[in-house]
């Protein structure tokens, strides 16, 4: 098979993989995103998609697969307690004024 052949399969399973993620019930997961990878603003002090200043950003939130908010294996807080995503905007791990 030729490189261009086999450039164009590879594109088209990737393209083929990203709309049957797109067809995926979706939720939005808020203190999840790493700095400036958010996908869209929740409040005040807020914008949007890839403007969070801070990694897991409590009030910024990313679109993930329905029902896996809450049970994403994120690192532990500088405290070495859980960190977690929610469902709605968080007070925590926010930028500093």
């Amino acid at each position: 098979m030729s490189q261009t052949k086999a450039l164009a399969l590879a594109v088209a399973a990737a393209l083929a993989a990203h709309a049957a993620q797109a067809d995926q019930p979706q939720e939005k997961c808020f203190g999840v995103a790493l700095a400036g990878q958010n996908d869209c603003a929740s409040g005040a002090g807020t914008s949007c998609a890839g403007t969070s200043k801070v990694d897991y950003q409590g009030n910024e939130w990313k679109l993930v697969p329905k029902g896996t908010c809450l049970t994403l294996n994120l690192p532990k807080r500088m405290d070495g307690t859980d960190r977690t995503g929610s469902l709605t905007p968080l007070s925590r791990d926010l930028p500093q004024s």
